[in-house]
């Protein structure tokens, strides 16, 4: 049989060989038929589908055999990350493999203590997305900041999310880097440049 590769989050980079789901509204619009047929220029790949890890994936508990998300996590608050985390570990088979990557707050966290500058907490919150240096007070401002969620809500560092990641259940977490998965399917859905100051995590589901 042959397995079932899923990536959550998968935005723009939906490789053939996987399951990739999205939680963006465009994307769930895009899905109606009555609707989306008439977007002229539509935004996700057609192999995209539209599921939430937090509500929990249409996939049957047991049927994955890996399970990959790049910079989503962070976008979670923290009783989400939760709830995410636990649909993973539920999705997986006994064995099955989650990675993960992540910004690496102790990586930013390292540069502003390093730093001399006056503009180090600016550029700190700039890095990290933790502020906001405006605020859209139209309309259209209050239904992005609605339904958006392009600010991060939480970071973590290696000690942080593998604590969280032993409290589900998931064994022999190690940090990552690109590249050291052996597995050639990760390298379709893997992007070097994502992993730039970035926190990788491969564990699995005993």
């Amino acid at each position: 049989m042959e397995k079932l590769y899923v990536q959550f989050g998968c935005g723009l980079c939906a490789p053939e060989g996987w399951r990739n789901f999205d939680a963006s509204p465009r994307l769930w619009v895009e899905k109606i038929p009555l609707i989306g047929r008439f977007i002229r220029h539509p935004l996700f790949p057609k192999n995209c589908e539209y599921g939430d890890i937090v509500r929990g994936l249409p996939l049957a508990p047991g049927s994955c055999d890996f399970l990959y998300s790049s910079h989503v996590l962070e976008h979670l608050s923290l009783e989400d990350l939760r709830q995410a985390l636990a649909n993973v570990f539920r999705l997986l088979k006994p064995g099955g493999v989650f990675r993960l990557v992540v910004p690496d707050l102790e990586s930013e966290a390292k540069k502003y203590l390093a730093s001399d500058e006056s503009d180090r907490a600016i550029n700190f919150l700039k890095s990290t997305y933790l502020g906001k240096e405006t605020r859209d007070r139209t309309v259209m401002g209050w239904l992005h900041a609605m339904i958006g969620n392009a600010n991060h809500l939480w970071m973590w560092d290696f000690r942080g999310l593998e604590a969280e990641l032993k409290k589900v259940g998931f064994v022999n977490i190690r940090r990552a880097s690109f590249g050291d998965s052996h597995d050639p399917k990760i390298d379709r859905v893997e992007d070097e440049g994502r992993w730039t100051d970035a926190l990788g995590i491969h564990c699995f589901k005993p």
